[in-house]
């Protein structure tokens, strides 16, 4: 699904093909989930191949990078220059790219000083491949905010969203959705959340969720539209009572939730904010 014999990555300075990269056991990637990466799409448009808020994502990065006590050796405009040469070399326009650094061997419990970095590209359609998901709410939460950090994406971090993936998936529903350690709705293992309620939506505040660049992408286009947002805590009572919502993220992009626990919002999606914002989303992506 992801790669053939031929796909080219970056890997370590040089372009080659993903099946020659190589990762030594004792790296604290593998041992102890130390690394961060992005999820960027880039979008066929008629103006070209066009990575979407690319500056954003892998200012993201570095900046997750450093949360690890570790300064990349690349700009973001070196950067975006290579995944634009990886999309090339594997003839890729409409794609998925996921850029990656992983901190090299040490056995310790303390940063390593060094770090590989790696950028792979691959077709990936909508996540969960549905415009509208059926959500269960989780047993799991997401981590306290002092346990971890939340605004950075550590890829350690998202052993999280693998548990509450996998166990919605196990109870027969496209997707989870997490509270935070108040009982606070938070965000899905990987989407952010938004309520539509009376003509009004609502979305958790940062803090306890990781901040999304297509969160605040659609965020600042309902703004544009003149629909109001409010960022603040709501219980799973208050959801379970709204008009409406919807997921925002890269991978799915923006996607309607049909039910939570098998309770049906009762507005029809077509009919919802989310919907409209959907609309002006996928054509801001791609113009």
């Amino acid at each position: 699904m992801f790669y053939n014999d031929n796909t080219i990555a970056f890997f370590d300075g040089d372009y080659t093909k993903v099946g020659n990269i190589r990762m030594n056991p004792y790296a604290q990637a593998i041992h102890y989930g130390i690394g961060v990466f992005e999820g960027i799409r880039a979008y066929d448009t008629p103006n070209g191949v066009k990575i979407f808020k690319a500056k954003e994502h892998f200012e993201r990065l570095i900046y997750s990078a450093k949360v690890l006590q570790y300064d990349p050796p690349y700009s973001v405009d070196e950067l975006i220059s290579i995944a634009y040469q990886v999309l090339e070399k594997n003839n890729l326009k409409d794609a998925y790219i996921r850029p990656i650094i992983s901190l090299c061997e040490n056995m310790t419990l303390k940063f390593s000083t060094e770090a590989h970095f790696m950028l792979t590209v691959w077709e990936w359609g909508k996540y969960l491949g549905k415009e509208c998901v059926d959500v269960t709410l989780s047993s799991y939460q997401k981590p306290n905010p002092k346990s971890t950090r939340l605004d950075a994406k550590i890829t350690g971090n998202y052993i999280n969203s693998v548990l509450a993936t996998t166990e919605a998936k196990q109870k027969g529903f496209d997707e989870g959705l997490l509270t935070d350690l108040n009982g606070f709705i938070a965000e899905g293992p990987g989407e952010n959340i938004f309520m539509e309620w009376n003509g009004k939506l609502y979305t958790p505040p940062q803090g306890h969720i990781l901040p999304g660049i297509t969160r605040q992408t659609v965020m600042d286009i309902a703004k544009e539209d003149g629909i109001e947002i409010e960022e603040r805590f709501f219980t799973p009572e208050e959801l379970f009572t709204a008009d409406a919502a919807f997921f925002t993220g890269t991978a799915i992009e923006v996607a309607g939730i049909n039910s939570i626990d098998n309770q049906k919002f009762p507005k029809e999606w077509k009919n919802t904010i989310g919907y409209h914002l959907l609309q002006r989303y996928s054509a801001f992506t791609r113009n």
